[in-house]
């Protein structure tokens, strides 16, 4: 059925979106002089007293994210679990039955301190590890906070004052500069620029920066804020370059601010979430139809309500699987301290689990894939061959170069350390014709000592190409006819290809007696072609390595970016990960969701990508009942990795990316995932142990009492021993959390299915079942425990059978080998079966023992316990091997 409030609350939130982009789209059309007159500033900025008018018109620039819970809300969250639920109300029924009801004499708390201490420990355990967790996230956050320069007028019409001035106090119509290493502190309308680049990746995933400039006839050509280029949004950085402009919204009026509100609400329920309600389910119906059946039949045959109601109680607890909130909360804490280790927050403990199940990992390229860096890869003539020729052109270029370097005179002058200063002092600056954006171009003049003087011009291949006339091939400078415009236009078609970007450098030598010292967009005539300069994001080292663990461990690695298919491909062809299918945003908008939803099975590469696409993709997926996994840092991937299985963060990455996250990385890296994929596949495998231990010993059990309630004039045992017993066997439970699985189990993802618990209950409880009316057999006949007044033996033969064989099973589930051969438990496991079942030898021997009505026990029964417990093993074995051959599972 679908929820009219959130498909509302979405409606609004899209249109609140297109209002703002129309919105943005408005002011980047108008000149710098209209959007001033609009917001009633001007260059030299607001007055004190119109800024705190517009405070209180627009409130503080802060964009509203979802915030965590209060302490007391998750304290209280922790106890919705159901079983802890069931445990709960077994506490108030004990109260009730043992102490209201019962005589003063007959108070009996000890089921209810021994269940209220279960509670308290899963529930404890749980709230200190998401709330410790919690609070580790926060102290990531930047301690200080942002301050942004604006222009402020101080009340006099002459002086203008530039200020430090913290981000949240901002407000619509003040005027801010923008300088290298900035952070936008709203979505701005340029009104000045010279050579201003941003890098939108926080918001797009795309790695290369973008110029943006002040005057530009903008054209809506594009449903994207990102390309409208007079507009700065909230949240991207200046990588170099100057500019001025109006504030045209803050806070949740940004593009940013309408993104992050795309992560509030509830968050979808997990794979986790939806397999352990569904166990426990199979798990609580299957209590509610045993226990009345049991009631019923003590009562017929034993003629006392009372009686068997407290046996029905004591079988109650015995059916509930109560130490599994301890032992998942246990495991899950286990494996999050163990991450911890490794660099990796653990904020929800669940997602530790979801990692295990894991079978479809989404991730963003720049930064994950890739380093978040450009670096110059190739230097090319106009043939396409290596050229250290071009190279030093390029650096002379870029050296010489005033003002701020942009990211691609970075990554030329740092190339290979080829950088020679002392060569690049022998030429002197004449003059500088500066980069613009309809130009597309710079120049730089030089005049080497003693020789004539270059003019040495990069730019985009194509405003290159227009201004040579000549093309230099092999050092030979020959006309540049139309054969070789064609030869150079598929060498950078080919360089696009393989997802590079490319820029031209040219040069031309220039008259040195002229004597002259200034140059002109004029001067960029009759250019020699010399050749290409091209730069990539490279892929992280670690990279290949991590994506081929991952693919051996049965985890399909999808790639979600922003960036183009082209650049994409590449990358992936890099780290060798097999390219399926590439969809871009376009294509997207055009399927149905039946057709994609058939599409996202055979694609690797999803081009182009918003944040809202992010996760509809996430989305399909998880309808495919695929678990996902989604791992991004920037404000764009925030609704991803809310609508994802496991949301995957790093400390470096944007608040509200955070906020939206289950893990966060102190480091950028895939081999982390890895790791935590081992360890959730471990931490399901232990849950997974205890729940089928538990639950077919239960039924066993539960079976063996059913055949015992109909024949034997006596209850087969007694209440308080049957808690006793319960007791001792879940404190053999406590080391499940420190054992350890087998390699092959890791291999593959790990999901819970009911229905596999219900045929795992159905082929190995009759087995116990099967030992317990043997031992019935050797107490009734061998023993002579045949009378109520004999009553006492019985319980005790079965009590020490039922008690060994329990904590036996341990190790004969808990591995698909043969147990203590070709498996051993850990030694934590070893040792706390052992001395459960040396208590269960002893305890009939102790005064505690006799106070709880049991007796020892003749030497022959020893005897013959041990063929039974040996026959049981046997038949264990056997029965798992058949079980295995049969559903190619264990697990």
């Amino acid at each position: 059925m679908i929820n009219n409030n959130k498909v509302k609350e979405k409606a609004h939130n899209n249109s609140q979106n297109a209002g703002i982009l129309e919105r943005l789209y408005g002011f980047g059309e108008k000149t710098p002089e209209e959007v001033l007159r609009i917001f009633r500033t001007s260059q030299k900025g607001l007055s004190e007293k119109e800024v705190l008018i517009r405070r209180k018109e627009s409130g503080k620039n802060i964009v509203d994210y979802e915030k965590p819970p209060a302490w007391w809300v998750q304290l209280l969250q922790s106890f919705l679990n159901p079983f802890i639920l069931i445990l709960v109300v077994l506490v108030v029924v004990s109260y009730i039955m043992d102490v209201l009801l019962a005589e003063p004499a007959n108070h009996d708390f000890t089921k209810i301190i021994i269940l209220s201490i279960m509670v308290v420990i899963s529930v404890s355990l749980r709230f200190w590890q998401e709330f410790t967790s919690q609070k580790t996230v926060e102290k990531l956050k930047s301690l200080v906070q942002n301050k942004s320069a604006v222009i402020r007028a101080d009340g006099s019409s002459e002086n203008i004052v530039a200020s430090e001035i913290f981000t949240a106090d901002i407000v619509p119509g003040d005027i801010v500069e923008l300088s290298a290493g900035d952070m936008v502190p709203g979505d701005i309308r340029l009104i000045e620029s010279d050579d201003l680049f941003i890098s939108q990746s926080t918001l797009t995933g795309e790695s290369m920066p973008v110029e943006k400039y002040a005057h530009n006839s903008t054209k809506k050509t594009s449903e994207s804020a990102f390309d409208i280029p007079t507009i700065c949004l909230m949240g991207t950085t200046v990588t170099s370059g100057y500019g001025k402009g109006v504030v045209v919204g803050t806070g949740k009026n940004t593009y940013f601010g309408s993104m992050a509100k795309q992560i509030v609400g509830k968050r979808p329920m997990t794979s986790f979430d939806k397999g352990i309600n569904k166990v426990s389910i199979v798990l609580i119906v299957f209590m509610l139809i045993m226990v009345p059946i049991v009631f019923l039949l003590n009562w017929w045959t034993k003629g006392s309500w009372q009686e068997a109601l407290f046996f029905g109680i004591a079988i109650a607890v015995g059916l509930t699987p109560e130490m599994l909130p301890l032992v998942v909360t246990s495991n899950l804490a286990k494996g999050s301290i163990k991450m911890a280790k490794r660099k990796v927050i653990v904020k929800k403990l669940n997602a530790i689990q979801n990692f295990g199940a894991m079978d479809v990992l989404c991730t963003d390229k720049t930064g994950t894939i890739t380093e978040n860096r450009i670096v110059l890869i190739r230097h090319l003539d106009a043939e396409g061959h290596h050229s250290e020729t071009v190279l030093r052109l390029a650096q002379l270029n870029s050296y010489y170069q005033t003002g701020l370097k942009s990211l691609m005179d970075k990554a030329i002058l740092n190339h290979s350390n080829k950088l020679d200063a002392d060569k690049m002092l022998e030429y002197e600056k004449i003059d500088e014709i500066p980069f613009d954006f309809s130009r597309r171009r710079m120049s730089i003049v030089l005049e080497k000592k003693n020789s004539a003087r270059t003019m040495i011009c990069k730019g985009a291949v194509e405003e290159i190409f227009e201004h040579c006339t000549k093309v230099n091939k092999k050092g030979k400078i020959v006309p540049l006819d139309e054969v070789q415009m064609k030869d150079i236009i598929k060498i950078k078609t080919q360089l696009n290809m393989d997802g590079l970007r490319v820029i031209a450098i040219s040069y031309k030598d220039l008259p040195r007696n002229e004597g002259k010292k200034q140059y002109s967009v004029d001067d960029e005539n009759d250019l020699i072609f010399a050749g290409y300069i091209a730069f990539l994001d490279p892929p992280k080292e670690s990279a290949q390595h991590a994506l081929r663990l991952l693919q051996e461990k049965g985890i399909h690695v999808k790639v979600i970016t922003g960036d183009n298919e082209i650049v994409t491909q590449k990358i992936c062809r890099d780290v060798n990960l097999q390219i399926k299918g590439v969809l871009t945003s376009s294509e997207i908008d055009r399927m149905t969701e039946e057709e994609l939803s058939a599409a996202v099975e055979h694609t690797t590469i999803f081009a182009k990508i918003g944040p809202l696409q992010k996760a509809k993709i996430i989305s399909v997926l998880k309808k495919n009942n695929h678990v996902v996994g989604y791992l991004g840092d920037g404000v764009n991937d925030a609704a991803a990795l809310k609508e994802a299985d496991v949301g995957i963060s790093v400390n470096t990455g944007a608040d509200i990316a955070k906020e939206a996250a289950d893990i966060i990385l102190t480091e950028h890296d895939l081999l982390v995932l890895e790791t935590g994929v081992e360890e959730g596949r471990n931490i399901f495998g232990n849950i997974s142990k205890y729940i089928k231990m538990t639950a077919s010993s239960n039924f066993g059990n539960v079976f063996s009492i059913l055949v015992a309630s109909v024949f034997l004039p006596f209850l087969p045992m007694l209440p308080i021993q049957l808690l006793v017993q319960n007791l001792l066997y879940d404190t053999s439970q406590l080391s499940i959390p420190w054992d350890r699985m087998d390699k092959e189990y890791l291999r593959k993802p790990k999901r819970w299915d009911a229905s596999n618990l219900v045929r795992f209950i159905i082929w190995i409880g009759p087995i116990s079942s099967i030992f317990d009316i043997i031992t019935f057999g050797v107490l009734w006949y061998i023993i002579g425990a045949n009378t109520v007044g004999s009553a006492a033996v019985f319980q005790s033969g079965w009590f020490v059978e039922g008690l060994i064989s329990q904590t036996l099973i341990v190790h004969m589930i808990r591995t698909e080998k043969i147990p203590f051969i070709q498996s051993r438990a850990s030694t934590p496991v070893l040792i706390t079966t052992g001395l459960i079942i040396i208590a269960g030898i002893t305890i009939p021997f102790t005064v505690f023992g006799h106070l709880i009505g049991l007796q020892p026990m003749p030497a022959v029964f020893y005897v013959l316990l041990v063929g039974i417990l040996l026959s049981y093993c046997i038949l264990a074995q056997l029965v798992k091997t058949v079980y295995i051959k049969r559903y190619r599972e264990w697990l």
